[in-house]
Protein backbone atom coordinates (compact mmCIF):
# COMPACT_ATOMS: atom_id res chain seq x y z
CA UNK A 1 0.00 0.00 0.00
CA UNK A 2 2.09 2.96 -1.50
CA UNK A 3 1.52 6.25 0.46
CA UNK A 4 1.58 9.23 -1.79
CA UNK A 5 3.36 12.88 -0.77
CA UNK A 6 1.08 14.57 1.45
CA UNK A 7 0.63 18.28 0.91
CA UNK A 8 -1.34 20.78 3.23
CA UNK A 9 -4.14 22.13 2.77
CA UNK A 10 -5.82 18.70 2.21
CA UNK A 11 -8.87 17.63 4.03
CA UNK A 12 -8.09 14.72 6.38
CA UNK A 13 -11.05 12.69 7.36
CA UNK A 14 -11.42 10.96 10.73
CA UNK A 15 -11.60 7.04 10.87
CA UNK A 16 -14.57 7.08 11.29
CA UNK A 17 -15.54 9.17 8.37
CA UNK A 18 -13.28 7.75 6.18
CA UNK A 19 -15.23 4.57 6.77
CA UNK A 20 -18.51 6.21 6.08
CA UNK A 21 -17.15 7.61 3.08
CA UNK A 22 -16.26 4.79 1.41
CA UNK A 23 -19.20 2.64 2.35
CA UNK A 24 -21.69 5.37 1.39
CA UNK A 25 -22.93 5.75 4.86
CA UNK A 26 -24.09 9.39 3.80
CA UNK A 27 -26.74 9.39 6.24
CA UNK A 28 -24.59 9.86 8.95
CA UNK A 29 -22.83 13.19 6.80
CA UNK A 30 -24.05 16.33 7.05
CA UNK A 31 -24.28 17.77 3.24
CA UNK A 32 -21.72 20.20 3.73
CA UNK A 33 -19.21 17.47 4.60
CA UNK A 34 -20.13 15.24 1.73
CA UNK A 35 -19.28 18.54 -0.23
CA UNK A 36 -16.07 18.75 1.36
CA UNK A 37 -15.15 15.59 0.56
CA UNK A 38 -16.55 15.78 -2.88
CA UNK A 39 -14.71 18.53 -3.73
CA UNK A 40 -11.24 17.44 -2.17
CA UNK A 41 -11.61 13.96 -4.36
CA UNK A 42 -11.87 15.80 -7.17
CA UNK A 43 -8.56 18.11 -6.18
CA UNK A 44 -6.55 15.03 -4.81
CA UNK A 45 -6.77 16.43 -1.19
CA UNK A 46 -8.14 13.82 0.93
CA UNK A 47 -6.48 12.39 3.04
CA UNK A 48 -6.27 10.08 6.53
CA UNK A 49 -3.67 9.46 8.61
CA UNK A 50 -1.62 6.10 8.92
CA UNK A 51 -2.93 5.56 11.99
CA UNK A 52 -6.40 5.42 10.24
CA UNK A 53 -5.52 1.85 8.32
CA UNK A 54 -4.41 0.39 11.76
CA UNK A 55 -8.09 1.69 13.16
CA UNK A 56 -10.04 -0.20 10.56
CA UNK A 57 -8.05 -3.44 10.79
CA UNK A 58 -8.23 -3.36 14.11
CA UNK A 59 -12.37 -2.57 14.23
CA UNK A 60 -12.64 -6.14 11.87
CA UNK A 61 -10.39 -7.79 13.68
CA UNK A 62 -12.34 -7.12 17.26
CA UNK A 63 -15.12 -7.82 15.58
CA UNK A 64 -16.93 -4.19 15.69
CA UNK A 65 -16.45 -3.41 11.67
CA UNK A 66 -17.75 -5.70 9.53
CA UNK A 67 -16.54 -5.04 5.35
CA UNK A 68 -17.68 -6.58 2.26
CA UNK A 69 -14.20 -7.56 1.51
CA UNK A 70 -10.94 -8.25 3.34
CA UNK A 71 -9.30 -5.27 5.28
CA UNK A 72 -6.25 -4.64 2.98
CA UNK A 73 -8.49 -5.02 -0.23
CA UNK A 74 -10.63 -2.43 1.17
CA UNK A 75 -7.83 0.10 2.10
CA UNK A 76 -6.43 -0.50 -1.64
CA UNK A 77 -9.86 -0.01 -2.97
CA UNK A 78 -10.25 3.35 -0.90
CA UNK A 79 -6.78 4.49 -2.45
CA UNK A 80 -7.62 4.43 -6.20
CA UNK A 81 -8.25 8.11 -7.79
CA UNK A 82 -9.86 9.73 -6.44
CA UNK A 83 -9.43 8.19 -3.42
CA UNK A 84 -7.40 8.85 0.08
CA UNK A 85 -4.18 9.70 0.99
CA UNK A 86 -2.41 8.40 3.25
CA UNK A 87 -0.05 10.16 5.40
CA UNK A 88 2.66 8.77 7.46
CA UNK A 89 2.93 9.11 11.36
CA UNK A 90 6.06 10.73 11.21
CA UNK A 91 8.64 11.52 13.69
CA UNK A 92 7.22 14.98 13.81
CA UNK A 93 3.86 13.63 14.16
CA UNK A 94 4.70 11.37 16.62
CA UNK A 95 6.03 14.18 18.81
CA UNK A 96 3.37 16.68 17.80
CA UNK A 97 0.53 14.04 18.97
CA UNK A 98 2.27 14.22 22.52
CA UNK A 99 2.36 18.26 23.00
CA UNK A 100 -1.40 19.13 21.74
CA UNK A 101 -2.21 22.25 23.97
CA UNK A 102 -4.81 21.69 26.16
CA UNK A 103 -5.53 18.19 25.20
CA UNK A 104 -4.11 16.33 28.18
CA UNK A 105 -7.91 14.87 29.12
CA UNK A 106 -8.01 13.11 25.53
CA UNK A 107 -5.72 10.00 26.10
CA UNK A 108 -7.05 8.25 22.56
CA UNK A 109 -3.60 8.11 21.02
CA UNK A 110 -5.35 7.61 17.63
CA UNK A 111 -7.07 10.41 18.34
CA UNK A 112 -3.70 12.59 19.52
CA UNK A 113 -2.46 10.97 16.04
CA UNK A 114 -4.96 12.35 13.86
CA UNK A 115 -5.18 15.61 15.29
CA UNK A 116 -1.40 15.99 14.86
CA UNK A 117 -1.89 14.83 11.18
CA UNK A 118 -4.64 17.67 10.66
CA UNK A 119 -2.61 20.47 11.87
CA UNK A 120 -0.03 19.97 10.04
CA UNK A 121 -1.55 19.13 6.72
CA UNK A 122 -5.49 20.54 6.08
CA UNK A 123 -8.50 20.07 7.82
CA UNK A 124 -9.68 17.48 10.20
CA UNK A 125 -13.42 16.13 9.12
CA UNK A 126 -14.83 14.49 12.48
CA UNK A 127 -18.14 14.06 13.92
CA UNK A 128 -16.60 13.06 17.04
CA UNK A 129 -18.11 16.54 19.32
CA UNK A 130 -15.48 16.37 21.95
CA UNK A 131 -12.74 17.17 19.12
CA UNK A 132 -14.96 19.43 17.49
CA UNK A 133 -15.51 20.74 20.97
CA UNK A 134 -11.66 21.24 21.50
CA UNK A 135 -11.19 22.46 18.40
CA UNK A 136 -13.65 25.36 18.43
CA UNK A 137 -12.38 26.29 22.01
CA UNK A 138 -8.23 26.80 21.82
CA UNK A 139 -8.07 26.89 17.90
CA UNK A 140 -5.42 24.40 17.49
CA UNK A 141 -6.77 22.80 14.45
CA UNK A 142 -9.02 23.65 11.70
CA UNK A 143 -11.64 21.33 12.42
CA UNK A 144 -15.06 20.56 10.01
CA UNK A 145 -18.49 19.32 11.66
CA UNK A 146 -19.52 16.46 9.41
CA UNK A 147 -22.48 15.59 12.25
CA UNK A 148 -25.79 16.35 9.71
Amino acid sequence: MPSRPARRGQLILDTHVWIWAVEGVTGKLAPPALDAIEQAARASALAVSAISVWEVAMLVKRGRLTLATAVGAWIEASLRPPGVRIIPVGAAIALDSTQLPDFDHHRDPADRIIVATARRHGTLLTCDARLLEWARRHKHVRALDGRP
